[in-house]
C-alpha cells in the first residue's frame, strides 16, 4: 500500500523510464534479462507484492525461461470461446490471480482477462492485437485494488483511445477515491476486494465512479 505507483507513472515522458508489473517468475527473468543486453538502460520501475512469492499459480514451466521472452501484455490463458465473451478485465499485478480464481470456481465462460504487464512505455501494438481478438466485445473493464486516485488508472486510461476510436466503452472497477492508500481495517478490506472482483467479473458497473468523459 505504500509503493505509490501513481507517483512513478505521473513521471512517466519521453520514454524516460520504465515501469512493469510482472506476475510470474520468468516475466521477472525476462525483464531483469532484457534490461542487462540492451545497448541502452533506462531506469527500471519493478512493482512486484510479496504475496506472489509462493503463490501457487505463479509458477512458470522451464520452457518459459528458456524459450520464451519478456510479454508486455499477456492474453487470456484458460480455453475460452472468443465469440463468448461480453465484456474483457484489463488488470495489472497480483489482483490478476483473485480474478483467475475466482472466475474457475463460478465457471464463467463469458469475461476474458487480459494482463498489462508494462504499463510504461505503453505497449499499444501489443494491446491492441490481444483486444482485437474480441470482435464483439464493446465494454472494457479496468480492475484495479488502489483506490481510483492511486494506482494505475488515472494514468493507464488514456492509452486506451485507440480502442475509443473502435466503438469500445471502458469503465473503472476498484475501491473508491481515498485519502489513505489503504482501508486500515481487515474485515472492510475484505469486502471491497470480494465486491470489486464480483463486479469486474459480472460486468456490473458502480455508476458514481464511472461518469463518462469527453476522453470517450
Amino acid at each position: 500500500s505504500s509503493a505509490r505507483l501513481e507517483r512513478y507513472l505521473q513521471l512517466c515522458a519521453e520514454h524516460n523510464i520504465q515501469v512493469c508489473m510482472p506476475t510470474t517468475p520468468a516475466q521477472v527473468f525476462h525483464m531483469l534479462r532484457r534490461q542487462m543486453i540492451r545497448p541502452m538502460r533506462k531506469p527500471l520501475v519493478v512493482m512486484t507484492p510479496k504475496s506472489l512469492l509462493r503463490h501457487r499459480l505463479a509458477v512458470s514451466s522451464m520452457n518459459e525461461f528458456t524459450e520464451g521472452k519478456f510479454q508486455p501484455v499477456i492474453g487470456e490463458i484458460d480455453e475460452i470461446d472468443p465469440l463468448a465473451v461480453e465484456h474483457i478485465v484489463v488488470c495489472s499485478g497480483k489482483v490478476y490471480y483473485e480474478l483467475l480464481e475466482a472466475r474457475r470456481a463460478r465457471a464463467l465462460h463469458n469475461v476474458a482477462i487480459i494482463r498489462i504487464e508494462q504499463l510504461y512505455p505503453f505497449p499499444r501494438e501489443q494491446f491492441d492485437a490481444v483486444i482485437d481478438q474480441y470482435t464483439q466485445v464493446k465494454r472494457l473493464i479496468w480492475c484495479q485494488e488502489e483506490p481510483q486516485n492511486q494506482g494505475a488508472w488515472d494514468q493507464i486510461k488514456h492509452r486506451f483511445h485507440t480502442q475509443f476510436e473502435k466503438g469500445r466503452q471502458l469503465f473503472y472497477v476498484g475501491r473508491p477515491t481515498s485519502a489513505a492508500p489503504a482501508v486500515g481495517y481487515y474485515p472492510v478490506h475484505v469486502k471491497q476486494q470480494e465486491t470489486l472482483i464480483d463486479e469486474a467479473l459480472t460486468g456490473r458497473i458502480n455508476p458514481s465512479m464511472n461518469r463518462r468523459t469527453p476522453l470517450e
